[in-house]
Formats: C-alpha cells, structure tokens, sequence
C-alpha cells in the first residue's frame, strides 16, 4: 500500500480534473484514479464536441440565479473561482474563449479535446500522478475519515480525499453514481438522482420523421387538460424519439412536472410571429404562383426549412394533399392554416439518464463547506462537481460549477481543517 499521498483524487473528469492540477501546482503529492482508459471522457463530448466551458454572465446575482436554490451557498465559493476567473485560466493555458449568443462561452478553437488537453497539461505540470482503468471499488473508513481506497487488488491510502465521480448522465463515459454510494456509506444524505437536462419523447410519428431537423423559431406549448402549462419560443431539434435542443432540455422540468398532474399535449406553431391573417396571406401568395401544381409539392416552399416531411404526414390526415392548389376549397385552406399554427403532440414524457445531458440530485448542500469544498461529515474528504445537489441549466453553467468547486477544493486541500 502506498500512504506517500497528500490527496487522492477519485474522477478525472472537469472538477477533478481542475482540483487535482491546483493542489499539484500548490505543490501537494497528488494521485488521480480513473476508471476509464483516458481521463476527460465527459468532457470530449460536451457541447456537442466543441465544449460550451462557461457563461460569460457578469453581473454574478444573474450568474447565481441559475442554480436555483443553491443560489446562496455559492457566493463564497465563485468569489474565489468564478467565470472571471475561468477565462483568465484558460487563457494562461494558451487556449482563449470566445462568446456566442446566450452569453455561452467555447474554446476559440471549437474543439472539446483542446480543453482537456490543457486540463491534462495542467496536471503533468503540477505532478499529479494519474492511474487510468483503476476504478475505485471499496472505501474504508474508521472514525469518521477514510483510511483507504481499494481499486482492483491494489490499495492506497493519503492524508485527504476527494470525490469528482460525477453524476448518472452520460452513462456511456463512466458516469455510473459510484460516488453517491460511497457517500452514502460514510453518513452523507444523498438527494436522489434525476434526469433534469434531458430531451423529450413524443407519441407522434411525424415528428421522428423529422430526426436531424432544427427548425430555428418555433413557439411550443404544454398543456394538461386543455389548460396550457408552459410556452417556451426558439430554435428546436427534432430526433428520432421526440424533441431536443438547449430550448426543449431546459423546459424539461417544467414538463416533468406537468407529466404529474396528468397527460401532456402540445402543439407547434411554425409561424410564432405571423397570426392566422398572415400566415392566409403567405398561403395565399405561394397558392397563387403554384395554380396547377399538387398540394404536396408545395408544402415545403410554405413550412420552415426541413419540415415539410413531417408536416405533410399530417396534412395526408386531414385532406387530399394531390388536390391541384387552385382546387383546394377555403374549408381546406382554414384546415392548414390552424395545422400550421398548431402542429398536435403528446408527450410520452422525458427521457432517461442515458439521453441526460445534466442530472441533477447529490449530496445536500448543508452537509458540505461550500468555501472549501469539505465534507462536514468525513474530516478527511472533499467533494466537488456533479456529486452536489445543486441544479442549473444548460449554457455553460455546469462546467462553471466544476471549474469553482474544483479549484477551490485543490486550494484547500492539505490546509489543517
């Protein structure tokens, strides 16, 4: 057994990865243990592929309002790493951020690999010891600290621990909530995990015949018994199970709550900024300059871009779509109009951990130091990331929280408690 370690940190993903170059570069003797077989497996596939690092909100009361109730436990943490603060590191690391709409901060570079290899840069420099395919499968404790870790038929032991596992999304990069049974087993209560960020599954057929499509305004609204729930307007992605997109995730817990209190219909209206005498006025003008062509041939110079697929599907239902336009009636033509205002879904209901992009639950904010990262219950161990019950959405407010509790439990850590 090795005892020569001053921390152990357990996970390499953002937050440990952040930590564990901290306390090296703070000189610590530091061992990073990670399951797979390259560190930073969550992070390559973040932001689909171009890693959305953080979000360049300023005003920090704006900033904290995201992560909903945890809002007043992370002052002091973001006075000592916040967004600021990501981008000046980030930089120093020879990689510049760059601002998109939504205040969503990307490597200038665009690529997710970039950003875990300054992470690994990071930690080389600070001397940090890293142990790929060494999962953690046992954690011994006595009194109240923890004396050992065993991963496989090896064990090593440290003056100091620190959990980065992360949560149950993304499943397939070895995010399985190890760490909420360790922490369990050591006294932690642990807020159970939940798909928070996740896409939603729909009934209808036509919208799976749209898979791939982003339509780039739409207005989208949830009803329950006829009452209407929620409205959300933007860009939406259609998949092969339902909808999707940063619009649809963050509108996901609405939803889920929604799906509580009975069955959830919705439409799409693919014209939001046009009413039904506008939207007559479009039909009208296309219908005129296409007489003696088939309904069907049309639909896609009417629709947004990539929808007509989906949206002819639907008219088939309805009426007889090779009616020669100059012989579709004014019944018909009201038909299409309120369709195209009011595209019908029925919300299966969300998806699981393995389509979750963010899931939330973790242990209780009260029974960690927020301005250290430490566990209130286990004198020894830190806690950072994904492990914490703390909810945000999506924008770059995620990888924010890691890069904070990581680099304020690597600044912590081996300072007397």
């Amino acid at each position: 057994m090795n005892n020569s370690y001053d921390l152990i940190v357990v996970g390499g993903g953002a937050s440990g990865l952040m930590a564990a170059g901290h306390a090296g570069e703070r000189g610590l003797k530091v061992l990073l243990l990670e399951k797979n077989k390259r560190v930073g497996e969550k992070l390559r596939i973040s932001g689909g592929g171009r890693c959305n690092i953080t979000n360049a909100e300023e005003d920090e009361r704006v900033l904290l309002k995201k992560y909903g109730k945890a809002e007043q436990f992370l002052y002091s943490l973001f006075a000592q790493f916040g967004v600021k603060d990501t981008f000046s590191f980030f930089e120093s690391q020879g990689l510049p951020l760059v601002v998109e709409g939504g205040k969503r901060a990307f490597p200038a570079t665009h690529k997710a690999t970039d950003v875990v290899r300054v992470l690994e840069a990071y930690i080389k420099k600070g001397g940090v010891e890293v142990r790929t395919e060494s999962p953690v499968t046992k954690v011994v404790s006595k009194d109240g600290s923890i004396v050992m870790l065993h991963s496989g038929k090896e064990t090593f032991s440290a003056k100091e621990y620190l959990f980065a596992t992360g949560s149950l999304s993304h499943k397939e990069t070895g995010s399985t909530g190890d760490g909420f049974s360790w922490l369990t087993s050591l006294g932690h209560t642990i807020a159970a995990p939940t798909p928070t960020l996740v896409p939603l599954a729909v009934k209808e057929d036509w919208v799976k015949a749209l898979a791939g499509t982003t339509a780039p305004l739409l207005k989208v609204s949830f009803f329950v018994d006829n009452k209407r729930g929620h409205t959300i307007k933007g860009k939406i992605l259609f998949t092969h199970f339902g909808l999707s997109g940063p619009l649809i995730l963050n509108s996901a817990q609405k939803v889920a709550d929604l799906l509580h209190t009975g069955t959830v219909t919705s439409t799409i209206d693919m014209f939001p900024e046009d009413d039904y005498i506008d939207v007559e006025k479009k039909i009208l003008k296309i219908f005129d300059e296409n007489k003696n062509k088939e309904l069907k041939n049309i639909i896609k110079d009417i629709v947004p871009e990539g929808m007509h697929k989906g949206v002819t599907m639907l008219l088939e239902e309805v009426l007889d779509i090779s009616t020669k336009v100059h012989s579709v009636s004014k019944e018909d033509r009201k038909k299409i109009i309120y369709l195209f205002k009011a595209l019908p879904l029925t919300i299966d209901g969300l998806m699981g951990f393995d389509r979750a992009v963010i899931a939330d639950g973790g242990v209780e904010l009260k029974e960690i130091d927020l301005k250290t990262m430490r566990s209130k219950k286990v004198t020894n161990l830190l806690v950072t990331g994904d492990l914490l019950n703390i909810s945000r959405p999506t924008g770059g407010f995620s990888l924010q929280l890691c890069w904070s509790t990581g680099y304020v439990a690597g600044k912590h850590a081996g300072q007397s408690v």
